[in-house]
C-alpha cells in the first residue's frame, strides 16, 4: 500500500512546508500550519485546473465583441453605488464584515429584490432552509423567484445551479463550502482557494453574479489565504458597531467601479435600510462651541462625505505622551503634531493627544490633514472653531498647505448642508464655480489657516 503523502499549510498565508514549523516563513504567524494531505485530481481536467472561460485560442483583441450587457439593479441605490452602479453579470464578489453586522441581511434583501426579475438561488452552509425562511418572515421577503438551498457539498451546489440557471447566487460562507476530492477540512486554506476558483470558473462561463461571505480575522482581515481577494472581482467590507444601528458597506477592490466607495445603512427591526444623506447623520449629534472639534469634506469614492474630527489634547502625566487615534492613522496625527511644534510654534511634546472620527468613519485620504491639525490647535489652545466652518486641505512637512482633487464637489456638499465658510489651499482658487452664500478662503501655509480659525 502505497503511503500517504502530507504537507504543511500555514491558514493565514497559505504557506506550504514539508515539515512543521511553529511559527510560518510566510507571515510570522504562531502556530498556523496545519497538515493537510496531498492529492490528486480525480480526472483529467479537475477542476482546480479548469479554465475560468470557454475561450481555448488566444484570439487579437481587435476581433473581440465588446459585451454590453445591462447590468442588474437593486432598489437600494447605495448597494448599486458601492458596486460602481449595479450587479454585473458574471462577476464574483467577496463580502466580508464582523460576526452579527448584518452580511446575511443585506444579501438576503438584495436577493429579494433581484427576484423580482429573475431567478435566485440563496445558498446557506450555517442555516437550514426553515432558519432563512424566519428571517425573511422577519425581513418581509417572498417571491416565488427566490430559491433556498442548505448545502455545503460544492458539487451538489454546482449542479443545482447548472439545473436552475439562476441569475444570481449567494452562499453565505465560503468557509462552510467544501469539495470532496480534497482531503482537508471545510475552512482550510486548500478548501477555501480551490472552491473560490470553481465559483469564479461557474460565474464567468455561465454569466451569472455570485455573491460569497466571508469570515473575518480578530485583526478585521477576511479569513483565508490573501489569494482569495485577488481572485474575485469585487471585495466589499460590511463595518458598523454592532451595538450602534448604523453600517458602512465599503468597496476596498472593484474591477467594474471604483475603489474606497461607500454606502450607508440603517439597521431597524425590519432590516436595513439605505442612508439617502450620510453628512446630516455624522453631524447631527455635533456640540456647538466645543473647543477641538472640526469639519472636513472627505471624498469617499465618488461621493463627498462631511465627517466631524475631534481631538483632545491634555498635559501627559506619563514620560512618553500618549497618540491615540479612532478612524485615523496615528503616524499621520504624530506627523501633524510634529509640523504644528516646528512650524507653529505649539509645544506639544509634553500633551497627550486622542483623536476621533466621529461616526465610525474610517479616513485615510491627505486631505483631512488641515482638519485634524486645526482640531488639535484648537483643543490645545482650549478654543472653539467656526462651526459654520469646513476644512480641506493637505499638509506638508514644511507646513505648507497643498492642493486637493475635486474640490468643487466637496464645496458645493457643504453649501447644501447650511455651512458658510470653506478653508482650503490657495492653489485650489479658481477654475470652478463657488456656490451661492459660501465664502471660500485660500491658504497657503498652516500658520494662515490657524490665524483665519482660532486668531492670533
Amino acid at each position: 500500500m502505497a503511503k500517504t503523502k502530507t504537507k504543511f499549510t500555514c491558514q493565514s498565508c497559505g504557506y506550504e512546508s514539508a515539515k512543521w514549523m511553529g511559527k510560518c516563513p510566510g507571515c510570522g504567524e504562531w502556530n498556523s500550519l496545519v497538515e493537510e494531505t496531498l492529492h490528486k485530481p480525480a480526472r483529467k481536467g479537475a477542476f482546480a485546473h479548469s479554465s475560468p472561460t470557454v475561450q481555448r485560442k488566444p484570439s487579437p483583441i481587435t476581433s473581440i465583441e465588446s459585451e454590453n450587457e445591462p447590468r442588474m439593479y437593486t432598489t437600494n441605490k447605495e448597494f448599486n453605488r458601492v458596486l460602481g452602479g449595479g450587479i454585473v453579470r458574471g462577476s464574483l464578489v467577496l463580502i466580508g464584515g464582523d460576526p452579527g453586522i448584518g452580511k446575511s441581511t443585506l444579501l438576503l434583501q438584495v436577493s429579494s429584490q433581484i427576484a423580482k426579475q429573475s431567478k435566485v438561488l440563496y445558498i446557506s452552509g450555517e442555516e437550514s432552509v426553515k432558519q432563512t425562511k424566519l428571517r425573511s418572515d422577519r425581513l418581509g421577503v417572498s417571491s416565488d423567484q427566490l430559491y433556498v438551498l442548505a448545502e455545503t457539498d460544492l458539487e451538489f451546489i454546482s449542479q443545482t445551479i447548472t439545473e436552475l440557471n439562476p441569475s444570481f447566487v449567494v452562499i453565505d460562507s465560503i468557509q462552510t463550502i467544501y469539495h470532496s476530492d480534497i482531503s482537508s477540512a471545510p475552512g482550510s486554506v486548500s478548501q477555501v482557494r480551490e472552491c473560490t476558483a470553481e465559483l469564479m470558473r461557474i460565474a464567468k462561463t455561465n454569466g451569472i453574479a455570485i455573491f460569497i461571505v466571508g469570515h473575518v480575522t480578530k485583526e478585521g482581515n477576511i479569513a483565508g489565504p490573501r489569494l482569495l481577494e485577488h481572485m474575485v472581482d469585487t471585495v466589499l467590507y460590511f463595518e458598523g458597531e454592532r451595538h450602534h444601528t448604523y453600517r458602512i458597506l465599503r468597496a476596498v477592490k472593484n474591477r467594474f467601479g471604483s475603489t474606497n466607495e461607500m454606502g450607508i445603512f440603517e439597521m431597524k427591526e425590519t432590516g436595513l435600510e439605505e442612508v439617502a444623506n450620510p453628512s446630516e447623520i455624522f453631524l447631527e449629534e455635533r456640540s456647538a462651541g466645543a473647543a477641538g472639534s472640526t469639519v472636513v469634506a472627505s471624498m469617499e469614492g465618488t461621493r463627498p462625505v462631511l465627517v466631524e474630527i475631534q481631538a483632545l489634547i491634555s498635559p501627559t502625566s506619563f514620560g512618553n505622551p500618549r497618540r491615540m487615534a479612532t478612524g485615523i492613522d496615528h503616524n499621520r496625527v504624530s506627523l501633524l503634531m510634529a509640523v504644528l511644534e516646528k512650524r507653529a510654534g505649539f509645544l506639544l511634546q509634553n500633551q497627550d493627544a486622542y483623536l476621533k472620527v466621529a461616526g465610525g468613519v474610517k479616513l485615510d485620504e491627505p486631505a483631512i490633514d488641515l482638519a485634524v491639525a486645526l482640531s488639535i490647535a484648537s483643543s490645545f489652545r482650549d478654543q472653539p472653531t467656526n462651526p459654520t466652518d469646513v476644512i480641506i486641505g493637505e499638509v506638508g512637512l514644511t507646513g505648507e498647505v497643498r492642493r486637493v482633487s475635486r474640490i468643487e464637489q466637496r464645496v458645493q456638499e457643504a453649501a447644501k448642508l447650511g455651512f458658510q465658510r470653506v478653508i482650503l489651499p490657495e492653489r485650489n482658487l479658481g477654475g470652478w464655480t463657488i456656490p451661492k452664500g459660501i465664502e471660500v478662503i485660500g491658504v497657503s501655509d498652516i500658520r494662515q489657516a490657524i490665524q483665519h480659525t482660532l486668531g492670533k
